[in-house]
């Protein structure tokens, strides 16, 4: 994790001062010049709990130099490859935009459908043919 914590924190170094040197250029623009530095703020962030997490964990292979492909090797997590929680999750997204778009009353069922798909992709393994 320390590869992807360096190169989230190097962001710091250019967002903000691009942030600063667009709003000096564009003369104020409200939306850019505040935007860019967030960005960089941003970028901190996920950096600095990257840095964070890269000291709790062990080094992975892609942190040795001279590592080697097959130290990789194995399993990388469980994944579901059958489950049908994640289209709904996506689906109740998809409503929520639309709800921007068209009526905000389209929220609460949009936020309702992603509840249950969460709820549901949280709990697979816990009951049915997947329990353990």
């Amino acid at each position: 994790m320390k590869i992807e914590a360096k190169l989230f924190l190097y962001g710091i170094l250019f967002f903000i001062p691009v942030g600063l040197i667009y709003g000096f250029w564009s003369g104020g623009e409200a939306v850019g010049t505040v935007g860019i530095p967030l960005v960089g703020g941003l970028v901190g962030m996920i950096g600095g709990y990257f840095a964070l997490l890269a000291r709790r964990i062990d080094p992975r292979p892609e942190d040795d130099e001279l590592g080697e492909i097959e130290q990789g090797a194995g399993n990388q997590g469980t994944f579901s490859p059958w489950s049908w929680w994640p289209l709904v999750v996506a689906l109740g997204g998809s409503v929520a935009f639309l709800a921007m778009a068209v009526g905000w009353w389209l929220m609460v069922p949009a936020a309702v459908l992603a509840i249950i798909g969460l709820v549901g992709w949280m709990f697979e393994y816990s009951r049915g043919q997947h329990a353990h």
